[in-house]
This record gives C-alpha cells, structure tokens and sequence, in this order.
C-alpha cells in the first residue's frame, strides 16, 4: 500500500521571522519518496510558506484521511494566540496580533490525526518558538495525539535580528538522503547528535527533545521548569555516543490537569497509553465544508482508566469500552456502537448527573459515532444537544469545548441533504452561532446565507 508523505515549512515574512524554514524543503524533497514514507511507493505534497490555514487544513486533511503509512515533516515556529493561548503555526502573513486568524492551530493536527490507525502515523518537527510559546511550553509540551509517533525539537528564539536555521530537520533530510531509512527513533537520536555540535545550536541553550516513549526533556542547560517539573543532570557523553541530556525526574513530569492556580500536581501521573481510536475513514468533505466559516474542532481524547486508577466513566477498570465499541464500528455494527455509547451515558448519568463531563463525554462519542455510520444529521444534532448543555452548565462561549460542539455541529450540517431538516438545523445552528461565533470570521453570515438558499428549496 503506498504511503503519504506531507513537506510544511512556513514562516512569516519580514522581521517577525525566528527560522529559515522553507531552506529545508529542498534538502527534503532530494530524498526518494519511498525512503521518506518507508513504503514501496508513495505520494508526496509539499507546501512551502503557506498564505491561509484553510488551504493547509485542506492538504494535512487530505493527508489524514489517505490509506497507508503517513509521515509528515513540520519546520518552522510556534506562537500563542492572544484570546485563548494556544500554540499555531506561524504562517507567511501571521504577525503576533493576527495569530489567531492567519496561523494554523496546532490542536488541528491533533484533531485530523485522531482517527488514523495507531501506529501509521509519524511527525517530525523542527520548530522554533516566540519567547511566550517558550514559556507556555514549559508547563504544557507539544503533544500530537496518542496514536501518533511525534519526534523532534522545539527551540527557543534565536538572538534579536537573527533568524534560526532548522538544523535538526537538516539533519534528517542529510541522513535520509543515504538512500536507508533507519529505525524512527534511531534517525532521531542519529539527527540530535549531528546537530548537538552545531554552532547554530548556539551551546548553553535549552531544547524541547521531544520523542515517543521518552516524554519531552529538556536538552541543554534547564530551562526555568513549570511546577513539579525537575531535572537530573546527566554526565557529559562519551566521545562518539548520543548526547547525554537531562530527563525528568520519574513522576514528575509535565502532564495531566493543571491545578486551579495554572499549576501542575507535584507528583503528575505519566502519559497515559494509547487511547482506542476508531479506525474509519469519515463521510467525503465536500465544498461547502472546506468554507472559511468552518474549521475543525480542538481535539478531545478519550478517557481511559489507567491500572490502579478509579474508572473514570463508570465502567470496570479492566474493560475499556472505547475498545468494544472500536470493534463494533470496525465490523460495520454502528447501531451495536450506539447502544454501546448508550448504555455507557446512561451509566455516567446515573453516577455523576447531568451536564457533568463524563456524561458529556459519551454524549460526544454518540456524535462521532453518527458521523462515521453516515448520518450528518443525527449528529450535527447530538453536537448541537452537547454546546447546549455545556453553555447552561455555565461553560464560557469561547472555552475549546463549546467552540468544538459548535465547529463540529456546523461541518455535519453542510452535509445534510433534506432541506426541511437542514432549515430545522440550521435554525439553532444560527442561534447558537450568535453566542459562539467561533474563530473563523464569518460563521454566522455563512449560516444564514445558507439558511436563505434553503427557504427557496420545497
């Protein structure tokens, strides 16, 4: 089966620039595309200092949904958004105070990849991060998705007037070029020691390491760490041999909940493992769905319970029920899916009551569940029921979840075919709109124009 390989290098123009990011894509593009994909064959799509996050949205989309291996190799910077401080990547237009209309969301990788098969899915990443990124990163690592391989760095800004070069991408792009395609974690380790004795690396200067199994550590001297973030120095590397860097202290790593100061628990519990994810390609996009009023919606990951843990849903800890119903929707068995996802929400309902998160929980996988068996309009519904009852639980109109509920509910209603129900739909899509605008300009004047065409509809 042949395999996709997705070539992103953005940056913006002018002084706003940290990383000489499109440098890497012909480094890049000289590797065979079977040694990029570790496939036979494979398809390559290359997108060099994009202009809009729609049009990569539609590329990375395109990407996900393909059959086979997919290997994506990110370069370039990170910068929070203002209004919810979210990471993005910087595009050609972004300034730091249009991040949050012309960057591409990072939480949107994570949402695209989600519901790939695990372990088909690597991400390399050579990025460079403002000095407010820099920080946020501290507390809250890059992360995309549980079912994805993620490997790479994250740099802190380069000195004033001095734009960055991607070293490490550099690096993997020379060692693949050899024509052999190591080990994922090999070609990684293999890049950091090549770049650890660059003068661009600028020695003395922490890096975010990031790889699968390892959790993120800093390289370098320590960064100022979030709360209950340590580091134990390592001895200097043998002459020849990987670079010895400081790891987090067992236990005390960057994850889970921050507290209700922003702080992190002193002994946070590790990654959870792998959350099942349902393996099935969902509905075609069609064009109304790609519109500039409709984006995906922030990732949500499914609650697990870890071993030695109180279940988090409900259900027994030695039974994850995402896993039946994984297999039930594999099989083509939707309604046995439901039922499943049912009797799961009645059970949360009954332990924590309505409107809680565990409730709202299942009803989202209800959502999901209608959207892959092929029925937009029974789930743009259950999106529609799950942002009503997070804004009466008093949950804010901008917070991720609610803007997700909207988001999610305006794409299945762009796939509705009865134009009764979707004059129905739209209705309360639009009353809702109105409250939660989202972050694309235009969603309700996209609503209501497509609510006019649909008046002159029988």
């Amino acid at each position: 089966m042949p395999g996709t390989v997705l070539l992103l290098a953005a940056s913006p123009v002018g002084k706003g620039c940290l990383v000489d990011a499109a440098s890497v894509l012909p480094v890049l593009a000289a590797v065979a595309p079977s040694v990029l994909s570790g496939t036979e064959t494979a398809n390559v799509v290359e997108l060099a200092d994009p202009l809009d996050p729609q049009a990569v949205l539609t590329r990375l989309r395109a990407a996900a949904t393909a059959p086979g291996p997919l290997t994506m190799f990110v370069t370039g910077q990170l910068q929070l958004d203002r209004r919810q401080r979210l990471p993005h990547l910087a595009l050609a237009r972004t300034t730091p105070a249009t991040v949050r209309y012309t960057a591409f969301p990072w939480h949107w990788v994570t949402e695209e990849l989600r519901l790939r098969p695990p372990g088909s899915t690597s991400v390399f990443v050579d990025l460079h991060a403002d000095a407010d990124t820099w920080t946020h990163l501290a507390a809250r690592p890059l992360t995309a998705g549980p079912a994805t391989a993620l490997y790479g760095r994250v740099a802190p800004p380069p000195p004033r007037r001095t734009v960055a070069q991607p070293t490490y991408m550099r690096a993997v792009a020379t060692l693949l070029r050899s024509g052999h395609r190591p080990d994922l974690l090999q070609l990684h380790e293999q890049a950091l020691t090549r770049t650890s004795g660059e003068e661009s690396t600028r020695p003395g200067v922490t890096e975010l390491v990031l790889a699968p199994g390892q959790g993120p550590f800093w390289a370098g001297r320590p960064w100022p760490p979030a709360p209950g973030f340590t580091t134990v120095t390592a001895p200097p590397p043998a002459p020849g041999a990987p670079p010895s860097v400081p790891f987090p202290s067992p236990g005390a790593g960057p994850y889970g909940p921050s507290a209700a100061d922003g702080s992190l628990p002193p002994t946070a519990p590790p990654p959870e493992p792998p959350v099942p994810v349902l393996p099935v390609e969902p509905p075609a996009v069609g064009p109304t769905v790609l519109a500039e009023s409709q984006r995906p919606a922030p990732p949500r990951q499914m609650p697990v319970t870890l071993p030695g843990q109180a279940p988090r849903n409900g259900t027994s800890p030695s039974v994850d029920p995402h896993e039946e119903i994984t297999a039930a929707v594999r099989d083509g068995r939707h309604g046995e899916a439901v039922a499943l996802a049912g009797r799961r929400e009645a059970e949360a309902l009954s332990a924590f009551g309505p409107g809680s998160e565990q409730v709202l929980h299942w009803t989202e996988v209800r959502a999901d569940l209608a959207m892959l068996a092929g029925d937009p309009e029974r789930s743009c519904r259950t999106w529609l029921a799950v942002a009503a009852a997070r804004l009466d639980a008093g949950q804010a109109p901008d917070t991720l979840e609610v803007e997700s509920a909207v988001d999610h509910a305006h794409h299945q209603w762009g796939l509705v075919d009865d134009p009764a129900r979707a004059r129905e739909l739209g209705s309360e899509l639009a009353r809702l709109r109105r409250s939660v605008p989202g972050r694309r300009e235009g969603a309700l004047d996209h609503v209501r124009q497509q609510l006019r065409q649909l008046q002159t509809q029988p």
